[in-house]
């Protein structure tokens, strides 16, 4: 767990709230998130701009058509959870036999001696993170891989050529500073640019890592 006063929430984290209250952002509060508990709430940091002192979370219901966007206040987050901190081991002994929960066992092995910031997110990560078994046996592993740093195409293609081998569809989301975009479609030699989402907008980049440069020029 991460001290939730010394690190603010990045994309992809997990928030656990005391008080089970997330107010509403653009879209109306549906019945399901109503029911929702009134304590101990697990939220995920969604990437759309907050408003001081809140951070933009998103709940997950029992179905996956259950998915709800709203703010949380900073103060209410009880534990914090980054994805490098969410490993196979943490999972119920006998979920190896669910594909997605062993392909990332078995990525955590190729993986080992790098000194990559990454992690399951998706339905893996909150599994990891909750206990709640709601990875099943057609879901996809979602990876976020932290990199507020450039690195090369050539870098991006040896880490894809370990990904695409494993058991299950793996969906690499690759995070700089401010944006994120697809590993898979950054390795394509034939890709001359790459599809990076923003907080507000989605558009196309040559380099992701300068994708700010092009926000403020607008």
């Amino acid at each position: 767990m991460l001290p939730t006063d010394q690190y603010s929430p990045r994309v992809h984290d997990l928030l656990l709230l005391r008080a089970g209250i997330v107010s509403s952002a653009d879209v109306a509060k549906p019945a399901w998130v109503s029911s929702s508990p009134a304590s101990n709430l697990w939220v995920v940091v969604r990437r759309a701009i907050a408003p001081d002192g809140l951070v933009a979370v998103g709940i997950r219901g029992i179905n996956r058509q259950q998915r709800w966007g709203g703010f949380a206040d900073v103060a209410n987050v009880k534990e914090r959870l980054h994805p490098s901190q969410l490993s196979f081991h943490m999972a119920c002994r006998t979920r190896i036999v669910v594909p997605a929960l062993a392909a990332l066992s078995w990525l955590e092995g190729q993986l080992d001696k790098s000194e990559l910031d990454w992690g399951p997110v998706g339905s893996v990560g909150f599994e990891l993170a909750t206990g709640q078994q709601v990875v099943t046996g057609t879901s996809d592993l979602d990876i976020a891989l932290f990199a507020p740093t450039r690195f090369t195409r050539e870098t991006a293609r040896e880490l894809w050529s370990v990904m695409k081998v494993a058991a299950v569809k793996v969906d690499v989301r690759v995070e700089t500073l401010y944006c994120g975009f697809s590993l898979e479609e950054y390795a394509r030699e034939e890709t001359g640019q790459v599809l990076v989402r923003l907080p507000e907008s989605r558009q196309l980049a040559t380099d992701p890592w300068s994708v700010s440069v092009i926000k403020d020029e607008k």
